[in-house]
């Protein structure tokens, strides 16, 4: 491989190990990510488990992927929410502080007229946290709600443990330390320090938010907190506190702290509207939806819901745009920006109906990515790839085989590259690191 040396450094941007497309997703393993660039694919249809990214195909999936957001600026709890968070928070004080608390340290009349007027999530949500009372008395449970690194312990591994064997039945062969690592405490996310123009500092980075109770971790929210948005990758809990509803205490601190650290957006994860268990993310409103053809938001409401009853892919921009059409079919072969014709034949099975992980993305009909026409135009000789583990970077036009071969092409390194570049965004050129020592 003949090849000449890069100046770039990898570190300013993001690196990924492998690309494939396989069934109805694409798939991308990122060794090291700034959270800025995260936010940036989240708002393109991406999520990650563990270090894997994958964009899914909604337009041939029988199950679409939707990515939903939640403005925590605008969210109001609904009455079961604040009875939910209410419930918990008295079992966790007892009757006996309430009672005592009231008597030893009274609030104002004017707290008291607030706190009946208004309900505050920001308050009502930490009400019942150890290092938020007064005391004396002592609460009737030691609530400690903390922010840590998201890091593999014992500890935390016996709570994914339990969760995985009492609500979603796995055996033990299924819940490993391996595989807690690779799912829960493996983040690419690079940790980072964000300051507002007001002088505010938020963290950056994936993280565990840990529930302990009278000293025993209960609960954990797996966070990764982005510039613009706190992003929920999963809530795992205890049975022990199954009667409590930890899942929407989950979502209630994790929308509280969007709302109090300045994140403002809440993103519970993708949306699945044929899945009945996917309905409680839209108790939680209001919500958003981005539309996979534009890549653009539109609110989550009745209208949207209702297109979604009808058919398994709905794009607002699709249906505004064969309205405009005054009742012409709206061509699939083109593209959500560009408007290019591209093909049309599938390509995410074969003959057969097995996955077909051989075929090109450009094939496949996926939404809001780049066209193949587009791609022939870009430039893509200088992205920087890594060839050693321990050597410097180079560019793709240092590649052999580079000069010889077209993006359209399958299989083959341009088109490959291409694939990708397409599927983050054209403009992540300038930041893309691809990693060849594990490519295979």
């Amino acid at each position: 491989m003949a090849a000449t040396q890069s100046t770039r450094q990898s570190s300013g941007g993001s690196d990924f190990e492998y690309l494939t497309p396989i069934g109805f997703s694409y798939y991308a393993s990122a060794s090291s990510l700034s959270a800025a660039f995260y936010q940036t694919l989240l708002n393109r249809c991406w999520r990650r488990s563990g270090t894997l990214l994958y964009r899914p195909n909604q337009r041939e999936s029988c199950c679409p992927h939707y990515t939903i957001r939640l403005d925590s600026n605008e969210f109001k709890p609904s009455r079961t929410q604040r009875q939910t968070a209410n419930r918990f928070n008295k079992f966790v004080l007892g009757d006996n502080y309430i009672k005592e608390s009231a008597r030893l340290h009274p609030r104002s009349k004017a707290e008291a007229k607030k706190r009946d007027n208004e309900y505050v999530l920001a308050d009502r949500i930490h009400e019942a946290e150890y290092e938020r009372l007064a005391t004396p008395p002592e609460p009737a449970h030691k609530l400690v709600v903390t922010l840590e690194e998201d890091n593999f312990t014992e500890e935390k591994f016996a709570v994914y443990s339990n969760y995985q064997q009492v609500v979603h039945k796995d055996p033990p062969e299924d819940r490993t330390r391996r595989g807690f690592k690779r799912f829960l405490c493996s983040s690419p996310l690079r940790r980072e320090k964000y300051v507002d123009p007001d002088g505010r500092v938020r963290q950056l980075g994936s993280y565990h938010q840990c529930y302990r109770l009278d000293g025993k971790l209960v609960a954990i929210g797996v966070l990764d907190l982005l510039p613009d948005c706190v992003s929920s990758v999963y809530f795992l809990y205890d049975e022990s506190i199954h009667m409590h509803y930890p899942g929407k205490l989950g979502a209630l601190h994790e929308i509280s702290l969007a709302h109090e650290k300045g994140y403002r957006w809440w993103y519970a994860g993708f949306y699945i509207h044929s899945c009945p268990k996917m309905r409680y993310k839209i108790d939680y409103a209001p919500q958003n939806i981005l539309d996979p053809v534009s890549l653009k938001w539109s609110p989550l409401d009745e209208e949207m819901l209702a297109l979604l009853d009808q058919k398994p892919f709905v794009s607002l921009f699709l249906e505004q745009q064969q309205k405009s059409k005054a009742g012409e079919p709206v061509s699939e072969g083109l593209d959500s920006v560009s408007k290019r014709p591209v093909t049309l034949k599938r390509g995410s099975k074969d003959e057969e109906g097995e996955d077909d992980s051989d075929t090109s993305l450009f094939l496949s009909r996926m939404p809001g990515i780049a066209p193949l026409a587009e791609m022939k135009w870009l430039n893509l000789d200088n992205i920087a790839i890594k060839v050693s583990v321990a050597g410097p970077l180079y560019t793709t036009s240092a590649l052999v085989a580079w000069e010889r071969t077209r993006v359209d092409q399958w299989p083959g390194i341009k088109a490959a590259v291409a694939e990708l570049v397409a599927a983050l965004g054209i403009d992540c050129v300038d930041v893309l690191c691809v990693d060849l020592t594990r490519a295979s």
